[in-house]
């Protein structure tokens, strides 16, 4: 399949990348765009990461056989990065055209909580006419847009049980509500689409929690950190593995062997799967949670690199939301129920710590 990712610098799409140079047994053509170079530090990054999965799949790759150990064995990450302005639905139509495009990920969105309060229109464009755009222009091919949303679609009615995807949307600000109107345009334009809400998420690229939290215990001889919001952090990397799985799907049911391989147009009907789902890890967490979690694990990668002691010293304190005064109200309960995504596309979803554990080796290693 020709698969264009869009906000392909940022943390998701770097994952894509790496989903495109170590999971595409099938030989996928991506392409990536983005309105933003990528990064010599998430080149470099890239590259390591790439390194240390080969290296840690025990294979010096000689007398490799079968597609995926081959792709493993030849893989190299695509840095290239193609603009694409997705807020105007001409210039999408025409490179969805130009490179018969069959799947569409999305990774882009205006993503500053604070900020969307006081620019609401730029919000607009961003997370709900820019969707709408690429659900048109895919539309017009047959093919799939997978789409990311969040949590923060829900939020003023107060919750204590896991959030459903047929939950009402009660969003509390403004970029919430203009996620939600993402979702719903991108239902009302009639293409195939899989919209996942996701939730908290963190990865070894770009400006996130994780690495926010890293530098502040580093740095800090104490922090406060609120404790009366409740979610589940999300790492990228599993959620676009989760992305991967159901792109292996979607080409299982709706491309037709021979005629596909052979490069033709042979998407066929709708896709049974189609909806929205939720994706985070397992587990719950507050925020001051998630920050003890992080000083905990790079304590103990610190403390064996014989560099932890500043790190471990810094002491963290739970406070209230009220404590940091903001223009929106956050959701104060945001977990995610993924029986759906579990159930529908059989996806092993990792616990948040595990996940976690992850990404600071990789940081911090």
């Amino acid at each position: 399949m020709n698969i264009l990712v869009t906000g392909a610098n940022g943390q998701l799409g770097s994952e894509m990348r790496l989903v495109a140079a170590l999971d595409n047994a099938a030989g996928d053509n991506y392409i990536f765009t983005d309105i933003n170079d990528i990064t010599p530090e998430q080149e470099a990054m890239l590259g390591k990461l790439v390194e240390r999965e080969l290296a840690e799949d025990g294979s010096n790759c000689d007398g490799v056989s079968g597609n995926e150990g081959k792709a493993k064995c030849s893989a190299t990450v695509d840095v290239a990065t193609r603009k694409l302005d997705i807020t105007n639905l001409l210039e999408v139509k025409r490179i969805v055209a130009e490179e018969k495009i069959d799947v569409i990920v999305n990774c882009a969105a205006y993503t500053n909580v604070d900020a969307a309060e006081s620019n609401y229109e730029l919000a607009e464009l961003l997370n709900a006419k820019a969707p709408e755009n690429l659900a048109m222009a895919i539309a017009e091919v047959g093919g799939l847009l997978v789409h990311i949303s969040t949590d923060y679609v829900f939020g003023k009615e107060p919750y204590n049980i896991p959030c459903r995807e047929d939950q009402k949307g009660t969003p509390t600000g403004v970029y919430g509500l203009t996620k939600l109107h993402g979702e719903q345009k991108i239902m009302a334009a009639g293409c195939k689409y899989v919209i996942l809400r996701t939730a908290w998420l963190y990865s070894e690229f770009g400006k996130n929690f994780c690495r926010t939290m890293l530098n502040l215990l580093a740095t800090k001889t104490a922090l406060n950190v609120v404790f009366d919001q409740a979610g589940t952090p999300t790492y990228a990397a599993d959620l676009a593995a989760a992305i991967a799985v159901i792109l292996k799907d979607y080409a299982s049911e709706t491309c037709c062997g021979s005629e596909y391989k052979k490069g033709g147009k042979s998407m066929t009907g709708n896709y049974s799967k189609s909806g929205i789902y939720n994706y985070s890890n397992e587990g719950v967490c507050s925020w001051f949670d998630f920050t003890k979690m992080i000083q905990r694990v790079s304590g103990e990668i610190a403390e064996k690199a014989d560099n932890g002691k500043q790190r471990m010293n810094c002491k963290v304190r739970p406070c209230h939301s009220s404590e940091f005064p903001s223009p929106v109200v956050r959701p104060a309960y945001s977990v995610l129920d993924k029986t759906k995504i579990k159930e529908t596309f059989g996806i092993g979803v990792p616990y948040w710590v595990d996940s976690l554990e992850k990404c600071l080796t990789n940081l911090l290693r």
